[in-house]
């Protein structure tokens, strides 16, 4: 059940307001601080370099307009998205000093150099595991379309599929926090965190108390964070209080400059690895908005998903391939791997872990959902914060949506970005005309990223229908074929479009000519947002 939002007292909620903001003052001043003043060194050295070799200007331009040259030349002959050519070839082509430039530093989509064999070190891992035991044996009683969505995935990700996993479904931050703290305290051998946002408040002061006495009891505890996505949240070295508090810490990718295509590669995973038999995945960060202790963009809407069995070892093994390639270290994985049971669980169907890593050339995501949405026959239900889709998912919901399908589609109400929220909004339209109904989350943000249909096949995990997260950032899911989780979803979802407003034209109302161009403008860069 959805939670309602309840009023709050305004003196009690401006205290707790300030409260917030004295807390994260420093934080926040900080990382600015530190942020601002290594780029603006960066620029004076520009500057400085630029008038002390003044004569040389024309040669600069040359030189410019050369690497734009060429960077154009690049950008037409390789095999990338449409859109995104399109988005970086007008800059280019309409300002050549610095289009070059700005393609050097943010273009390219070359990953952090650690993750490039990550897809094949998950390979070598479920190999040396000797995972194949827990996969399904009767292949040949799955049925094809199913067994091609996840041939495509351990073809593409190196990520197999698993028998023998009980999934349960959680609609709410809410339902999934006492959930995942009770796990926690379970914890016998080890456990794996892997988040894109900590913050400290009630939700992580909760989980990291926990951890610190897990750690002290024995047990294995590592934690990971994104540098990007918490650094207005925690401290520049957060890392080493938690190592003093017996944690094993990593900051992926520190965000230690602003002149390098590396930020661009984020680590958005959400993961919790309990003994290699239990694990969590979803959209919840580890925030207090994301259980509704704190009020932000009204109700928070997210899910999350658990497993307990085999397919848990999948999820463990997607987190020591990317530690292992972040932190340039080697794990035995054997000491990891847990007992198989031959326990009888609920569920009968495929659970699929897998993750998308940026800059292999294979965007695992948007594929998944390409497969589903064009081997639908009866409904498309999907969840997500940002519709900013390209031409493959557009013209996929909507041929599906001509063909008789009934496809659904939930945004938020309340934006978390007016720009992206505006941008969602413009991509409506095509849709709506091809008889896709999509829907506004009315009591807040909707933060879930999930996606199911026929009843047969689902997806819950990190991935937003947006080129960032498509294309840029190192991301994870599960796929299912029929486990309980898959209609758990689709209920959840139904209840969603009770309390959500369905779109129509008419509520989007006329736009001005400013708000037209602003948006011409918006659609164009979309790829590069």
């Amino acid at each position: 059940m959805l939670s309602e939002n309840k009023p709050r007292d305004s003196a009690a909620f401006s205290s707790e307001a300030r409260r917030y903001i004295n807390r994260h003052f420093h934080i926040v001043f900080r990382r600015m601080v530190y942020v601002l003043l290594f780029a603006t060194i960066q620029i004076a050295a520009l500057i400085w370099v630029f008038l002390r070799m003044h004569a040389l200007i024309p040669y600069f331009i040359l030189l410019c307009v050369l690497i734009s040259l060429l960077a154009s030349m690049h950008i037409i002959n390789k095999n990338s998205n449409p859109a995104i050519k399109i988005a970086w070839l007008i800059p280019l082509f309409t300002m050549p000093i610095f289009g070059g430039l700005l393609y050097l530093m943010f273009g390219s989509h070359r990953a952090n150099r650690r993750l490039h064999n990550v897809t094949d070190d998950l390979r070598e891992k479920y190999k040396t595991a000797n995972t194949a035991a827990a996969l399904c044996e009767e292949t040949s009683l799955i049925p094809p379309d199913a067994a091609r969505i996840s041939s495509y995935i351990g073809h593409a990700s190196g990520c197999l599929p698993f028998v023998g996993t009980q999934t349960q479904y959680y609609p709410t931050g809410d339902a999934f926090f006492p959930a995942l703290c009770e796990a926690l305290r379970n914890a016998k051998r080890y456990i794996f965190l892997e988040y894109f946002i900590i913050e400290e408040g009630t939700f992580w002061d909760t989980v990291l108390e926990i951890l610190t006495e897990r750690a002290a009891a024995g047990v294995e505890v590592r934690v990971m964070y994104d540098d990007f996505g918490s650094m207005l949240t925690l401290p520049i070295t957060y890392d080493r209080f938690l190592r003093e508090r017996g944690i094993k810490a990593h900051v992926f990718n520190p965000f230690n400059t602003v002149l390098s295509p590396r930020p661009n590669n984020r680590d958005h995973r959400k993961i919790t690895v309990i003994d290699g038999v239990t694990a969590f995945v979803g959209g919840i960060n580890i925030a207090d908005e994301y259980i509704n202790v704190r009020e932000k963009h009204g109700h928070w809407k997210d899910s999350a998903l658990r497993l307990t069995g085999d397919a848990a070892w999948g999820a463990a093994i997607q987190f020591l391939s990317v530690w292992d390639a972040d932190t340039r270290t080697g794990t035995d994985i054997g000491l990891y791997q847990p007992e198989r049971s031959d326990a009888v669980t609920p569920d009968n169907g495929i659970v699929q872990p897998y993750t998308d890593i940026p800059g292999d050339c294979e965007q695992v995501g948007e594929n998944v959902y390409f497969q589903m949405i064009t081997r639908a026959q009866k409904y498309i239900y999907l969840t997500t914060p940002y519709l900013i889709i390209d031409h493959t998912l557009m013209t996929a919901l909507m041929t599906a949506a001509k063909s008789g399908v009934d496809v659904r589609i939930v945004t938020p109400h309340i934006p978390d970005k007016k720009s992206v929220f505006f941008l969602t909004r413009s991509h409506y339209k095509p849709l709506l005309d091809a008889g896709v109904r999509i829907y506004e989350y009315t009591p807040g943000f909707i933060h879930a990223k999930s996606m199911v249909t026929d009843d047969r096949f689902a997806v819950v995990g990190s991935i937003n229908l947006d080129y960032r997260s498509l294309y840029l950032h190192l991301e994870n899911a599960v796929w299912m074929h029929q486990t309980s989780a898959v209609t758990d979803l689709r209920d959840d979802i139904l209840h969603t479009l009770e309390v959500s407003e369905e779109v129509h034209e008419d509520i989007l109302g006329r736009m001005t000519v400013a708000k037209r161009l602003w948006l011409t403008i918006l659609r164009t860069f979309a790829p590069l947002l």
